[in-house]
């Protein structure tokens, strides 16, 4: 892969976002290489337990604005759309996953996180999801992953309010399992990872099957129209003057029109 790093040690496999002179951002190309984990990893009977983190000082900070800003119509938009299949594609992995969070975890990037199985962070990690001080509501299945660590009001604190959170805050709310000093990140990742690969895989990964059927079944069906929902906002004056503003380095004026 081009832009994530996958690298083993016996059962344990690291994936790295690697774009960390764009802040890791997700590029459609980047949401591809997501796309395509849940089926090379299923393929890979030796690993047991994936850690996602981004290479650099960040993890990700969320969908690659300006390669958004280059897509044309709607329709483009639409067919470009990569980031719910990531998602799904990490739900579906069938080992357990962690992820690492180191810096800036923003937008879709706090989507990858929520979708792991557990999630250590450092104490300088900055998670929020942004979206809508860009005019547009979050998709790629993050409402509901969301909902189901924090609950309904700190989610919709988080989602409405658009204001970033640090790691104490995020491990008092639940969204994190741990929270290290930043230079011992991976190593209580991997702590943590060596716990879970100890155990019998097909065990641990029926318990995980379940456990996700029985929490996410219904969230397709319920969240199938949010990136619907996105292309209607890309059409409001609001979304257009947050995206100005975001690259004029200003606070937007909204309208709600």
């Amino acid at each position: 892969m081009e832009f994530l790093n996958v690298k083993k040690q016996d059962s344990i496999a690291i994936v790295s976002i690697n774009r960390p002179d764009a802040m890791n951002a997700l590029s459609k190309d980047v949401l591809k290489e997501f796309c395509s984990l849940q089926e090379y990893f299923r393929k890979d009977l030796e690993t047991r337990v994936i850690i996602f983190t981004g290479e650099g000082d960040n993890f990700s900070a969320g969908a690659d604005l300006k390669e958004k800003a280059q897509l044309s119509s709607k329709l483009e938009s639409w067919r470009n759309n990569f980031g719910k299949p990531a998602i799904k594609s990490i739900l579906d992995i069938d080992q357990i996953t962690i992820a690492a969070v180191n810096g800036y975890c923003l937008g879709g990037a706090a989507c990858i996180a929520s979708a792991c199985d557990f999630r250590v962070a450092s104490s300088k990690a900055i998670l929020g999801y942004p979206e809508i001080n860009l005019g547009i509501n979050l998709n790629w299945l993050g409402l509901p992953l969301a909902v189901r660590l924090i609950g309904p009001a700190k989610a919709k604190k988080m989602v409405i309010g658009g204001e970033n959170e640090n790691a104490e805050t995020l491990l008092t709310w639940g969204f994190y399992d741990e929270v290290c000093k930043p230079d011992e990140l991976m190593e209580k990742a991997l702590e943590m990872a060596h716990l879970y690969a100890a155990k019998s895989p097909i065990a641990a990964q029926m318990i995980k099957r379940s456990v996700n059927n029985l929490v996410y079944k219904n969230d397709e069906s319920i969240m199938h129209m949010d990136y619907d929902q996105t292309l209607l906002t890309h059409e409001t004056k609001d979304r257009k003057e947050a995206v100005t503003a975001f690259f004029e380095k200003r606070n937007p004026k909204f309208t709600g029109d």
